[in-house]
């Protein structure tokens, strides 16, 4: 059924590809909003385009570590549903995760931002589900628990921002 749909998509204007771990694009699909409020957070406070990348690439890393601890494949995470649907929702201007993080980066509260905003915002409850589906599978999502704190736990953001400067140094590659 995959390829029949993707043929009937595919045009010289829009490229089409399938993927069959589905397991991993609803983790990708569901993690990019919580990461992509982290991004509006850093934007929000103004710092600055480097943070924001950083945010990326860490959101990323945690988003296929719980991936893979739930099943999904690592690959998922590197294509369009992975790394191309995290990057739009992170900094598209129509994004409502990152505007809300933007607006909570600016001091606001969150029952204001969502009442202004008049729709739904996924990652403020995906934040919650993520934080307990890490904790229940031990997999460390820091970017994920700082935007969790924030929103649950009325943690200030130079608490959260502290909390994720904080951590011990030690090599990238150490999934």
């Amino acid at each position: 059924m995959a390829k029949e749909t993707q043929a009937l998509f595919n045009t010289n204007c829009f490229k089409v590809y399938t993927r069959t771990d589905v397991k991993g694009l609803e983790v990708c699909g569901a993690l990019k909003n919580v990461i992509a409020l982290a991004a509006g957070i850093s934007d929000g406070m103004g710092l600055g385009a480097n943070s924001r990348a950083a945010l990326l690439t860490r959101g990323l890393a945690e988003m296929t570590r719980l991936g893979i601890a739930l099943g999904a494949k690592a690959t998922t995470f590197s294509g369009l549903g992975g790394v191309g649907d995290l990057y739009l929702t992170a900094t598209g201007e129509q994004s409502r995760n990152r505007t809300v993080g933007v607006r909570l980066g600016r001091g606001e509260k969150l029952p204001d931002i969502l009442r202004d905003l008049g729709q739904v915002a996924e990652g403020v409850t995906t934040a919650q589900s993520a934080h307990m589906l890490a904790l229940r599978h031990g997999v460390d999502l820091p970017v994920t628990r700082a935007v969790y704190r924030l929103l649950y736990e009325e943690a200030t953001l130079v608490d959260v921002l502290r909390d994720v400067m904080d951590r011990p140094m030690k090599g990238e590659e150490e999934f």
